[in-house]
This record gives C-alpha cells, structure tokens and sequence, in this order.
C-alpha cells in the first residue's frame, strides 16, 4: 500500500507513467468510467476548499466511484477533540481510500502512518500540495510538450505558497529548468527551498522584484495569490495582497508560446482581461487537476484498465 505525501514520493519515471495515464484518460474517458465501480472515497478536509475536493470528489464520480466526507473541521469530530490518528482510523473502517486537507503541517503524514487505506495529501499547511503539483507537471507537459528546458516563473506569494515548494522540488528534478522567483522581499522563496533544493543540486536562479523585467525570457509564468490565512498581522496583508498584478500590457511583454498558470482561487493578481488571451491556462489547469487525480486514485488503489 503507497500514499501520497510529496510530489517526490514518485520517481521521474513513475511520474512519467502517471502523466501518461492521466492523458489516456483525457483521450477515452469512456474507458474508464466503471473502474472504480464500487470502491469509496473520503475526502476529509479540515480546511476550506473548492478546486481541490471538488476536483478529487468529479475524479471519483467519472471512475464510477462514491464518496463522502467533511469540508471542514467544524463540521467533524474534530470539533470534539477527536484527534488525526483516531480520525483515519475509523475511516479506514468505511472507505478504500481518503484525501486529506490540514491547515497543520505534517497531519497527513500522521494519519498515514496509522492507516490501512491510502492517504492522499491534499495540502498541509504551507508545507506541501502534491496533487496540485501533479496538477502543474501535467498541464506543462500537455501545453510545452516537455517537463526539461523550460524557464519558469513564480510570482507573488513565494514565501508561503505549499504550491510553489512543491513545483520548485518536483521540476529540479528535470534538466536543464532555471528559475525566477518575482516577489516583494517579506514574501520571497524560503532560504531552505534555496539551500536543500536549488543551491545542493547546482539549479540556475534568480530572484527580482519587478514582474516586467523578466516577462520576456520566460517559458511559464506561475502566479500565486497573497494568502490571507497564512498571515498573522492583518496590516501586512493589506499591504501586499495587490503587490502584483498581471495585465494585458505585461502579457504584451512576454514570448508567444509562454503560459500563465495559476493554482487558483484568483484575487486580484490577473486581471479578468487576461483570461480572453490564448497563453492564460488556468482554467485548463483545474481540467487537467480531474484527470490527474483519476489516475492518481487508480494508481494507488492498484486497478489495473486495459
């Protein structure tokens, strides 16, 4: 029995072979629509979501699957005091496998270790979100044709963004990236994302303030959101949730064939012109989410399609 924790729980050549099934199941859905056919997922999520338990619940129901679940810690035993250990045990009882939101990071890992069921993580806190990191790989894969020789930019929140941490380590693993981080300096990348990751493996990258002085050499623009709940003081949030926003006249700025991802939700930082250009990908992206996850599922429950 595998779970999901980190991106890095795969290999580059079982990443490779997940890709592929999740475009296999983007070209015949069909195929695929009873091979979860009596088989449940729960989806307990202690903090609040749309795009991730909504996009894990679509790839279940789309593989003929159930699920239940919480979506929120409020509204479980939680609540009670009930703790992360108790909680997977007892859903182990009624499901076959279980994707998990925590605002705590590491809870996922804890529950896995206690579980008899596949625990997906679904967010930690600041720490990791592996499935929409899967997410991401599949979209640029799908959109560039490569994983390998791409410069890619993340922009915003670098600091406390669990989505940029994750892509950051799954793509050092492909050759030939570099990267720019493009962010106010009391929201840059993490020193231990720098030192373990980047600077161990010998990976090329800078980090700027203004979004139009790298626009032009970028393959992959990553925005991210100021998160609200990741902030302390009510003040700095204020002062820095509008720190970038992207336009038409910075898209001009850019190379033809770059993309513009974006985790979701979106706040401020792309303005709604944006979304008529051809390169913005973001609601793409939330398709590919689904697909990934389908075969993420099929993955670790070990069902086989022919």
């Amino acid at each position: 029995m595998r779970h999901l924790m980190s991106p890095l729980d795969f290999s580059v050549e079982e990443l490779d072979q997940l890709l592929d099934l999740a475009n296999d199941i983007e070209k015949h859905p069909e195929k695929y629509a009873h091979a979860c056919d009596g088989k449940k997922l729960a989806t307990l999520f202690y903090e609040p979501s749309t795009r991730t338990r909504l996009s894990f619940e679509a790839a279940m129901m789309n593989l003929g699957g159930n699920i239940f679940g919480f979506s929120s810690a409020a509204s479980s035993s939680a609540a009670k005091g009930e703790s992360v250990s108790d909680t997977i045990r007892m859903v182990s009882c009624y499901a076959d496998i279980c994707a998990m939101r925590h605002p705590k990071e590491g809870a996922p890992m804890v529950a896995s270790a206690v579980s008899s069921i596949p625990v997906i993580n679904a967010g930690d806190g600041g720490h990791q979100h592996p499935t929409q990191t899967l997410t991401d790989l599949l979209t640029i894969r799908s959109l560039k044709g490569r994983l390998d020789h791409l410069v890619i930019g993340l922009c915003g929140d670098l600091k406390f963004g669990r989505t940029v941490h994750s892509l950051v380590r799954a793509l050092a693993r492909y050759e030939h990236v570099t990267f720019v981080f493009i962010s106010p300096e009391e929201l840059k990348v993490p020193e231990y994302i720098k030192e373990d990751v980047l600077k161990a493996e010998n990976i090329p990258y800078k980090e700027v303030e203004r979004i139009e002085d790298v626009m032009p050499e970028l393959d992959i623009l990553y925005m991210t959101r100021v998160q609200r709940e990741r902030f302390f003081n009510e003040a700095d949030y204020v002062r820095l949730k509008d720190f970038y926003i992207l336009n038409n006249k910075k898209m001009n700025l850019a190379k033809d064939d770059m993309i513009v991802m974006h985790p979701l939700p979106r706040v401020n930082e792309i303005s709604v012109e944006v979304d008529k250009d051809p390169r913005a990908a973001y609601f793409r992206q939330v398709q590919y989410g689904v697909y990934v996850r389908m075969a993420l599922i099929l993955t670790l429950l070990e069902v086989k399609v022919c």
